[in-house]
């Protein structure tokens, strides 16, 4: 599924990488523990969290997660893009619960890592 598509499903902004729509996004990983992020192996991963502080933008990175979507309304900071933007994440901010925007992709045939 590409980016553009999660967006319109969650009604997401798109608060950084809007030339990177088209990215294909084949698993969804939801966690606020970007320990367990880490341990993910998948290529094509999107993020969903409700951390929203710059350590979550550095374990995209490490993790080579392409597209980070911030739940709950968080508030992503400038730092936060700024990093983003230099490592060509994608970044979305939707105002539904972690368990909702899960939902809501999973239904939409959103692969979950496992």
């Amino acid at each position: 599924m590409k980016i553009r598509q999660i967006a319109e499903i969650l009604d997401a902004r798109v608060l950084c990488g809007s030339d990177k729509m088209d990215y294909s996004i084949e698993v969804a990983f939801a966690s606020d523990l970007m320990s367990d992020v880490l341990t993910l192996k998948n290529d094509h991963v999107l993020l969903i969290t409700g951390l929203a502080n710059t350590q979550t933008i550095r374990t995209a990175e490490m993790s080579d997660i392409q597209c980070v979507v911030f739940a709950r309304n968080k508030i992503v900071t400038e730092d936060m893009l700024e990093l983003a933007r230099q490592n060509e994440i994608v970044v979305l901010q939707c105002r539904y619960s972690l368990f909702r925007t899960c939902g809501l992709l999973y239904g939409a045939g959103v692969k979950p890592v496992f």
